[in-house]
């Protein structure tokens, strides 16, 4: 149990490189800013069109941004990513469904949706692999180190219908803290809450929460010039 009353919940979607880059920055501040960090699954869709938003594609000149951003961002961030060729959105819905069915069966922690969601990020935006067939699930699921019985039962538990109202439910949730894409951060300290969206407001976070940023390596040693 953790005692310091700071709970940061993440909701991401893998079609979201944005998400990843905050993904991997909470999971290398999580012992060291103590907190207690909830993974939250959603659907980037449900909430572009939920909250009235526009994807991001639809506007030449910020996604002509978002190449150039992302390129820059994932070098300072020191998680390689490549821009895929096409870069139309490929519908991530049966992937965040595995993901919620995997949150779902996973009750004590979150260490495999951990595991999971980082492979299905490095298929979509480093090696350009296909998400969206069971195949490609399967694949991303053994490669985090699930069994093949567990990636088998979760699979067939992503198709029914509980998961997909659970993944809308958490769409929903996110929708209701006015949410309006992702990455989207919820933080929580003794009760008192703020939102924070995007992968830059990890300083404005950690003054919120009364702690250091100390840059995207916090446990990597200060070089000496």
């Amino acid at each position: 149990m953790f005692s310091s009353g700071k709970v940061v919940q993440l909701f991401y979607d893998v079609a979201s490189p944005y998400s990843w880059l905050a993904f991997e920055v909470l999971c290398r501040y999580r012992n060291v800013w103590n907190i207690d960090l909830k993974f939250k699954p959603a659907f980037l869709p449900g909430v572009i069109y939920g909250s009235g938003n526009q994807p991001a594609g639809m506007n030449p000149s910020k996604l002509t941004y978002i190449v150039s951003d992302l390129t820059l961002l994932s070098e300072y961030f020191g998680v390689p990513m490549f821009q895929p060729s096409d870069l139309s959105d490929k519908d991530t819905l049966s992937a965040m469904r595995f993901v919620t069915a995997l949150a779902e069966k996973e009750k004590e922690g979150d260490m495999l949706v951990e595991r999971v969601s980082r492979e299905l990020w490095k298929r979509k935006w480093r090696t350009h692999q296909d998400i969206t067939q069971p195949a490609s699930l399967t694949e991303a699921g053994l490669k985090a180190g699930l069994s093949a019985n567990v990636v088998k039962e979760i699979l067939s538990l992503s198709k029914s219908q509980p998961i997909k109202d659970k993944l809308k439910s958490v769409t929903q949730e996110a929708l209701e803290y006015k949410c309006f894409g992702f990455p989207f951060i919820v933080c929580q300290v003794n009760g008192k809450a703020k939102v924070f969206f995007g992968s830059d407001r990890f300083e404005l976070m950690a003054y919120f929460m009364g702690e250091k940023w100390m840059g995207p390596h916090p446990n990597k040693p200060t070089a000496h010039m």
